[in-house]
């Protein structure tokens, strides 16, 4: 289902897919999603919630899984993908795509005032927590401390805060 602030900004190239399994698409006042911006329920039930002022770059890719959380004021820059799913691959005795879905990691949490850099891969599990940045080419799949200045693969505390 899908809901969607009038006063919400999105491209007519920005693709966001009604679910077929019953999750919820909210996007809340002020939120700006560019061009090519792709918005996937697959892999799960989780909803996906985009708080005010949100701005989500080119490129950025959600595939909500187990649920993806969106605060306020959280820059997305381009080419970043939220993946809160994961494929099993355990079994030797089945190809991966017969596996289907591994269990959640609960999901994607992003607080608010948040600034997530250029190609960066946030994965299921993660928690950004308020006012953290993350360097551009970044991988994140697990908690990262409010106010921390995070860069690399993969996204470490590097000492300092904002």
């Amino acid at each position: 289902m899908l809901h969607i602030s009038e006063h919400a900004k999105i491209s007519r190239w920005a693709d966001i897919e009604d679910s077929l399994k019953g999750s919820t698409i909210a996007i809340a006042d002020g939120v700006v999603i560019d061009s090519f911006v792709k918005i996937k329920p697959a892999g799960g039930t989780g909803d996906v919630y985009i708080g005010r002022n949100s701005f989500l770059n080119s490129g950025v890719v959600i595939y909500t899984g187990s649920g993806v959380r969106i605060g306020e004021d959280v820059l997305i820059a381009a080419n970043c993908t939220l993946a809160a799913v994961n494929h099993e691959y355990r079994s030797r005795e089945m190809k991966i795509i017969e596996q289907r879905f591994a269990p959640s990691k609960g999901g994607i949490v992003i607080e608010d005032d948040v600034w997530i850099g250029a190609n960066s891969v946030i994965l299921d599990g993660a928690i950004l927590r308020k006012g953290c940045v993350v360097g551009a080419h970044s991988l994140v799949s697990g908690e990262l401390e409010a106010y921390s200045i995070n860069v690399g693969i993969p996204a470490k505390k590097v000492g300092y805060r904002r």
